[in-house]
Parts: structure tokens; C-alpha cells; sequence
């Protein structure tokens, strides 16, 4: 059916109520709308679904949500789980509420019950929830940080991780076997209640996960005598981590924590930003504002799901707040939590210890991992496949897992979760920033003694829009044209090995020699260079953008900065070449 075809279906097919049908009627007159609603399904991949909020099949709605649901129903009935039930959360987002209900009562009308939280919770939560009840799956309806006009829907398995393979294909398939929309069941959310078919959860959730998050605290002691000279400025960004982060923050005793008001309650607009990333500069100025307000010691940021967590820290010096990426918190955690954890057990880590982290994060970890004797193991991008390697861990007896990281703001301390949790890395920053107080030093210090200690690590990415259907051809095309015309140099760097995960080979360019990547099959492409630098090219898997991530090694700060300066204006030449 060609997208004309559809889009009529949709204006005569009774399934589809009235108020679609009145959206879908005021493009009439717009061909290149109606084709971007419906020249293909809202494609259900390994990170969920992902879009803008809307009628139409490349849309998220209530039919989308129902359809991806009755796939996902016949998935868990084909393996025999649907004894077991599906955890359900939501965020903050336009329609997350109605969209849960959806996911909900499709479960309900094919027999599986569904454990709905009562009001918005994040994302780890949901990851705990799975385990704690014994789960079959989750549902977490969110869009992360993406725009106000986007919702998504991701899938979690029994681990508590979102789905890997064999899962992964099994559920999509089953999602792309529902071709006719009347094939979707559905009930009444009384009745589905009144069956015991629609449960809601809360509390005796809540408690027991800020238990988990608390019984990771090393130095109670430092927070003890450090907490009353601290002050924390934290903004949830509208979204779901204003309550369980300052609950666990309370509990562990910080008192002087400060909430951004303007940005405290739950809002799908994002008013105060133009999009909710704790990644953007933007997202921190009313908190910046409040921090110099207070003296803030550092200021947090979670994103509207809660797994990604911004942080700027005060140089206590020249009265500078300095941003912290992903990569910078991620290894001043890693060091922290390993490194504690490596005293407090009378200088003694797990034989078999592990620090996990994704292919394009820094290489900083990996030097943490050498320093501390411990197995540093690379994933694909997602933290899903960190939580794949817990999961393995467990089930074979072979690896202790003590930090997982990746660049875009996540990191997992513990076990409770199988997916980054922001509200853990809140209540764990706040306690090493006690700890270091204790020592005379803010955390400001304490990253640049990181750099001291193992190089200075500069990582950025460059990353390139490109929407609709044209804009996802250009994509595919600068993938292959990378794999055609593989580069010898990039700026002033030698490339000394490249990376093909799709077709899974690692190529020694001096010798010529080629060995499997050892990862599961993705569409990335990795260059080792050299002078300990980095450069990996894929396309995201929730936005219409191709990244480009890289990183460089320099002898201090300001040569790290000029080196990655320079390697982003190599990156760009590259990228201009082949648009």
C-alpha cells in the first residue's frame, strides 16, 4: 500500500476515531506531510520505537503504541511468559500517560497482566521493577531527552535490560507481523482491573529501589562530616527524577540541596529549554543562576527519563563552574567507585573484575582499568549491552561486574538496574564530593588529579541531521562511501586499524592482517589512530542523525583542547566532503 493508500484507510476505517480522522483531514492539501506519515511503518528497532507524536503510521499514537504492543504479546506468549506479567512505566512526556494505558490494556485483552506505576517514574526504576516482580518484560514510555514534540516506547526483557538478541528480531518480527490494525485487541480498563489484569504499583516499588541505591554508599562517614559544607543545586528537567533524587539525597543525609523551581515539576512542553538534554549547555542556566545564587558546590541535571545525568562542579579557585561530559563524571565515578571499594576490601579487588563500557566511550576508562589490574571489556553502543554482560556475569560464574560506563551521560553503579541510572549517579557524585571535601579538595580537583594520574583524555562527537526519507539514504550512503573509500589519515593522525562491525572484521592496516571484532553485528565503523586517539562513525538509533565520536590523548588540558579542536576540524573536512 503506497502512502496515499494508507493515509485514506485511515480517514475510512472505522477503527480509527474521530478526532485522528480530523488531524489527518487538516493536511489534506499537504502531499509531503501525508507521505512523511505514511510512506512506512514508525519503525519498532533494538531501541524501541521513536517519534513525533501524531496520526499517521510513521507516528506515535495510541494505534502505533497498540499495534508494537500486540507484537510485543504474541512475542511473550510464543516463549510461554505471559504467567509472568510486564512492568509498565512512564515519564513526563505529551500522551506518555495515555500511552502506557494502551500498552497496558492490549497486554490485559491477550491474557498478560500488566504492573502500571501510578504516577511518572524513571527510567532505572522501571529496569529494578522488571526484576523485582519477576517480569517478563517492561514497557518504559519515553522519549528521553529528544524534543517536546517526540514520545518513544522501549522494551525491556526479563534481565532488566532493554532487548538484545535473540529477543531483539523476535519481538520486531512479531511487531512487523501485524499488518492490519483490527488485529490489535484491546479492553476496558475497568474490566481489566477487575480481572486482575491491570495492577497498579508504587511504593512497593519506590522503597525498595532507594534501598538498592543506598546500600551503595561506601563512606557514609564523609558524608556525615562533610554534608553541612556542601550545597547541591539539582533541576530534574521537568521530568521524572525530582522525586527519587532528592528522596535519596535526603535519606543519605545532604541537607542543603537546592531545586531549580522553575523547573522542578513535571511538564511535557520543557518550557524553560529547547530541548530537555543535560548534554546541552542550555539545560543548565537556570541552575547555574541558582548555583552562584548559593554557592553551589556542584550542580545536577537529569534528563526527563532519568538515565543521563549532566554536572557541572566549582573550581573553588577562581569561583568557576566547569562542565563535566559524559566521559569527564563517567571515569571520576569509575575511579571513585573502584578505587573506594579497592581500599575499603584491604587493597583487594575481584580476581575477575570487570570495568564495562560502549565502543565509543573514552579511552580514559580503559587506563583506569589497566591501573586498578582489572579486565576492561568493550560493547556496542547502548547501554543495553552493558546490561547483557551483567546478565552474563551472573548465568556463568565468570566476572564481577564494578562499573559500567558510556559517553552519553549513563553510567550503572550496582546491580539493581540493568540500564544507566542517573539517580544513583546523583546520590554517588554528592558522596564523592563529601569524601573529597574531607581531603580538602572539590570534585573539580579531583578530576584534574584524574589527569594527572592517567592522561589528558579530550572526547567530543560531531553529528549530522538529516531527516525523511532522503535524509536516511544519505546516511546509508555515508556509511558505505566510508566503507569504499576507507581513510589512510584523518587530519594528523595515522589510522593503524579500522573497525567494521557489519561485517565484522578489525583490519591492521601495516600488516594487512584481519581478525573478527569478537561484538554482534552493528552498522559502525571504528578507526584506531595513533597517539592513543580515536575516531567511530554510526548512525543513532533514536534520532535522524549520523554521529560522529573521537577522542585524543594531550601532555595537559590546553593541548588536549587543541588536539581535539583540531581533530573536529578533520572530522568536519570529512564530513563536507561527502555531502
Amino acid at each position: 500500500m503506497d502512502y496515499r493508500q494508507a493515509y485514506n484507510d485511515w480517514l475510512e476505517n472505522p477503527y480509527f476515531d474521530e478526532a485522528t480522522k480530523e488531524e489527518l483531514r487538516s493536511i489534506a492539501n499537504d502531499d509531503n506531510e501525508i507521505r512523511e506519515r505514511f510512506y512506512t511503518d514508525l519503525e519498532f528497532g533494538t531501541a524501541g520505537l521513536r517519534g513525533v507524536i501524531g496520526a499517521g503510521t510513521n507516528r506515535m499514537n495510541i494505534y502505533t503504541v497498540r499495534k508494537t504492543t500486540q507484537g510485543l504479546a504474541n512475542y511473550i506468549c510464543a516463549v510461554n511468559g505471559q504467567e509472568r506479567g510486564v512492568a509498565i512505566a512512564f515519564d513526563s512526556r505529551r500522551m506518555s500517560p495515555e500511552f502506557a494505558d494502551e500498552a497496558a490494556l492490549c497486554l490485559a485483552a491477550n491474557g498478560i497482566r500488566a504492573y502500571v506505576f501510578e504516577s511518572l517514574r524513571p527510567t532505572p526504576e522501571l529496569s529494578y521493577a522488571v526484576r523485582k516482580l519477576h517480569c517478563i518484560a517492561g514497557i518504559n514510555i519515553t522519549a528521553s531527552h529528544n524534543p517536546p514534540e517526540y514520545n518513544g516506547y522501549k522494551v525491556y526483557w526479563e534481565d532488566g535490560a532493554q532487548i538484545t538478541p535473540p529477543h531483539d528480531t523476535g519481538i520486531m518480527a512479531e511487531v512487523r507481523a501485524v499488518a492490519d490494525y483490527n488485529q490489535v485487541k484491546t479492553m476496558d480498563k475497568a474490566a481489566a482491573k477487575a480481572a486482575g489484569l491491570y495492577q497498579n504499583i508504587g511504593s512497593d516499588i519506590d522503597d525498595p529501589y532507594i534501598a538498592e541505591l543506598k546500600s551503595q554508599v561506601i563512606h557514609q562517614d564523609a558524608i556525615d562530616a562533610a554534608q553541612k559544607d556542601i550545597r547541591i543545586v539539582y533541576t530534574p528537567l521537568h521530568g521524572t527524577g525530582n522525586i527519587p533524587a532528592r528522596r535519596v539525597l535526603r535519606e543519605i543525609g545532604f541537607e542543603h540541596v537546592y531545586v531549580v523551581p522553575e523547573q522542578e515539576l513535571p511538564d511535557g512542553e520543557f518550557p524553560t529549554v529547547s530541548y530537555p538534554n543535560p548534554e546541552a549547555a542550555e539545560a543548565f542556566t537556570l541552575g547555574l543562576k541558582l548555583a552562584k545564587e548559593v554557592d553551589a558546590d556542584l550542580v545536577l541535571a537529569t534528563d526527563p527519563d532519568a538515565d543521563r545525568l549532566g554536572v557541572y562542579v566549582k573550581d573553588a579557585k577562581t569561583g568557576e563552574y566547569h562542565a563535566l561530559t559524559g566521559n569527564m563524571s563517567g571515569c571520576l565515578l569509575a575511579d571513585y567507585e573502584i578505587g573506594q571499594r579497592k581500599e575499603m576490601a584491604g587493597g583487594k579487588l575481584p580476581a575477575d573484575g570487570a570495568l564495562v563500557k560502549s565502543i565509543v566511550t573514552t579511552n580514559m576508562a580503559d587506563a583506569i582499568a589497566k591501573a586498578y589490574g582489572i579486565q576492561l571489556i568493550e560493547v556496542l553502543t547502548g547501554f543495553k549491552y552493558i546490561g547483557q554482560k551483567i546478565l552474563e556475569f551472573e548465568t556463568t560464574g565468570k566476572g564481577t561486574y564494578l562499573f559500567g560506563l558510556e559517553e552519553s551521560y549513563g553510567c550503572l553503579i550496582g546491580t539493581h538496574a540493568r540500564d544507566k541510572d542517573a539517580i544513583v549517579a546523583t546520590m554517588a557524585l554528592a558522596e564523592a564530593a563529601a569524601y573529597y571535601k574531607t581531603k580538602g579538595m572539590t570534585l573539580w580537583d579531583a578530576m584534574l588529579s584524574l589527569y594527572e594520574k592517567y592522561g589528558y583524555y579530550k572526547d567530543a562527537i560531531k553529528s549530522i541531521e538529516l531527516k525523511g526519507m532522503e535524509g536516511l539514504a544519505k546516511i546509508k550512503e555515508i556509511l558505505e562511501t566510508l566503507r569504499q573509500e576507507s581513510p589512510k589519515k584523518i587530519g594528523s593522525w595515522t589510522v593503524q586499524a579500522v573497525r567494521d562491525y557489519r561485517e565484522d572484521t578489525v583490519t591492521d592496516l601495516a600488516t594487512g592482517e584481519v581478525h573478527p571484532t569478537g561484538l554482534p553485528t552493528s552498522n559502525v565503523l571504528y578507526y584506531e589512530l595513533d597517539q592513543d586517539a580515536w575516531l567511530c562513525v554510526r548512525p543513532s538509533g533514536t534520532e535522524p542523525k549520523v554521529k560522529f565520536y573521537y577522542g585524543v590523548k594531550g601532555a595537559s588540558l590546553a593541548e588536549a583542547d587543541k588536539l581535539s579542536e583540531e581533530m573536529g576540524e578533520a572530522v568536519l573536512a570529512m564530513i563536507n566532503k561527502m555531502l
